[in-house]
């Protein structure tokens, strides 16, 4: 278990067709972007403003056959021994522990239900985080889990997440906030029966919810529900790419 609570500290798409999810988010989220030159592999970091906050990949041959999607980072202190908890602790490892020169060392690792993220020691100090709704950044970290409750206890088991605030979705049950050193991070609940797999959902701040809710269709996304008011004020959309990886979109309602 880590001596502080981790965080999330990168998002990557895997997609089909890199060069057109590169234009697909500057145009939807405002993001710039630029070509990373660290290997032979295509891979392009998006930016907000001077901050670089994602990148995106191609899918890679070791993962053929998976849809789109974007996946996130949790910090971990010695990635070798966070996998091995995770393993350890019933979830499921599908890339042991590898360099990334100059950059860090990373794993690939499901909980287990099956939500997919990664584990990361990054080298250096990294960024600082940006102000909450900052525009272009990730805002909010929501998994749709087989059973929330149990998929809490691992998350706070292995990153020492809190239990938040309990909202209360009616039908769809319970709407459990998670915190991260007294900060509220994200959400989780129970899936409906209808999605077939437990997942990651990934929202990006953006400043006008219906002027990039717009971008989406006027750019060959789709819009899977949305724009709608979550406690709090914020407005959200649920979103999929021209790929087909499902993202979010957070932002005020002018």
């Amino acid at each position: 278990m880590p001596a502080n609570p981790s965080k999330f500290v990168w998002y990557e798409l895997m997609t089909s067709d890199v060069d057109a999810a590169e234009n697909f988010y500057k145009t939807v989220v405002g993001w710039n972007s630029e070509a990373w030159d660290g290997g032979e592999m295509h891979y392009v970091i998006m930016k907000a403003g001077d901050a670089s906050v994602a990148g995106v990949m191609a899918i890679p041959k070791e993962a053929e056959g998976m849809r789109p999607a974007w996946l996130g980072y949790l910090y971990a202190a010695d990635v070798d021994a966070a996998t091995e908890s995770v393993r350890k602790a019933g979830g499921k490892v599908f890339r042991e522990p590898a360099d990334i020169p100059d950059v860090g060392r990373f794993s690939v690792v499901a909980d287990p239900q099956g939500a997919v993220f990664m584990l990361f020691t990054p080298k250096g100090e990294g960024s600082s985080p940006a102000a909450p709704m900052t525009p272009g950044h990730i805002g909010w970290h929501e998994l749709l889990a087989t059973d929330w409750q149990s998929a809490f206890d691992f998350y706070a088991s292995q990153f020492r997440w809190t239990k938040g605030d309990a909202i209360d979705m009616g039908p769809m049950g319970t709407y459990q906030l998670f915190e991260a050193g007294g900060n509220a991070i994200g959400g989780m609940m129970t899936k409906p029966p209808q999605i077939p797999a437990p997942y990651w959902l990934y929202y990006f701040n953006v400043s006008d919810i219906d002027a990039a809710t717009e971008r989406v269709t006027q750019n060959k996304g789709q819009v899977v529900m949305g724009p709608m008011q979550v406690p709090g004020g914020a407005w959200i959309t649920q979103c999929t790419d021209p790929q087909g990886a499902l993202f979010a979109l957070v932002g005020t309602r002018a």
